[in-house]
């Protein structure tokens, strides 16, 4: 896979429009467009994605006025429907260079944007990753990041001179990428619901592309514990099982090599989940169901995932027909 086009508007000139995913987490998402609407260097957009909540959302985020545009679904899309609406409408209608991702519990600090745009401006990156720390400065374990495998001398070199590391994935709390990569390559998988949509995604992004984690970079992940995605995740762990062997099985994300060596580990995940957690029975069923439908399904086109919700499901398809 070739790499990409070059680099779009300098950073000074850069268009950045955020896109928020949000669901029943009312007082976080007001928290986190506060700190949007307060970073140093202005966005030129706030996309934010209700997945039908039934709280006060709505109410929320109305009392930001047109600082921030809306976009409302009738049910719930998980994360990764929800980004996938969010970054078409994104592209649709706000014209952006780069695309700021995030949950509604990731909370920027004022220079978070700054550094990410310093970070990749008249470079060839594509993709970059901020620090996620969580509620105490701890660095957050659920999105820890990992060095790119086999990476060349010349890459890390690139990146460890502006204090960066190169990454071959990242996660949705604060992913930041270029919007002309996302219209090339297309949107999040919807039918991954949760778990592993970002892994997908931002590997997808990344085959043949740079991409780095950006310390200067600092988002706050206000999760209710401090702890990793594979300490007992209960019934989601269908999730986890499922999306990773339709990953391994149908995506094009990863070469044939990365799938044996992310396949390994994602077995060494599993055992290690196994043997943490306080309720085997439930975890035993979540594998089992995931297996199952790893095997004898594969998710849906975004098209078909994402119908029925008029101009965002319009944008979604304008979106993915341009990409293949």
């Amino acid at each position: 896979m070739s790499a990409a086009a070059s680099p779009p508007a300098a950073s000074a000139a850069a268009r950045v429009v955020a896109v928020v995913v949000a669901y029943n987490r009312s007082a976080l998402l007001r928290e986190a467009i506060e700190a949007l609407l307060a970073q140093d260097r202005p966005l030129d957009g706030i996309v934010i994605v209700d997945n039908a909540s039934t709280d006060d959302t709505v109410s929320v985020v109305a009392a930001f006025g047109p600082a921030v545009d809306l976009v409302s679904l009738d049910r719930n899309t998980g994360g990764a429907g929800g980004f996938a609406v969010g970054m078409a409408w994104a592209l649709r209608h706000h014209e952006p260079d780069w695309l700021w991702i995030m949950d509604d519990d990731t909370i920027p600090t004022s220079a978070a944007l700054d550094a990410l745009l310093a970070a990749v401006s008249g470079s060839d990156t594509v993709v970059a990753g901020s620090r996620v720390v969580w509620t105490d400065g701890q660095d957050h374990p659920m999105n820890t990041p990992r060095r790119k495998p086999f990476v060349s001398s010349a890459e890390a070199a690139r990146a460890e001179q502006r204090g960066n590391l190169p990454v071959r994935s990242t996660s949705f709390v604060s992913m930041f990428v270029r919007a002309d990569v996302v219209r090339q390559v297309g949107l999040p998988i919807a039918d991954y619901f949760i778990w592993n949509d970002d892994f997908e995604y931002s590997t997808r992004l990344l085959r043949g592309r740079h991409g780095v984690f950006v310390p200067s970079s600092v988002v706050v992940h206000k999760t209710k514990i401090l702890g990793s995605t594979d300490v007992d995740p209960g019934p989601r762990f269908y999730y986890e099982v499922r999306n990773k062997l339709w990953m391994l099985r149908h995506s094009r994300s990863l070469s044939r090599g990365e799938k044996v060596l992310y396949g390994a580990s994602s077995v060494r995940r599993w055992i290690r989940t196994a043997l943490h957690s306080s309720d085997r029975s439930v975890l035993g069923d979540g594998f089992r169901r995931g297996w199952r439908d790893g095997f004898s399904t594969r998710p849906r086109a975004n098209g078909d995932a994402l119908a029925g919700f008029e101009a965002a499901s319009d944008a979604v398809v304008a979106i993915e027909r341009a990409a293949a």
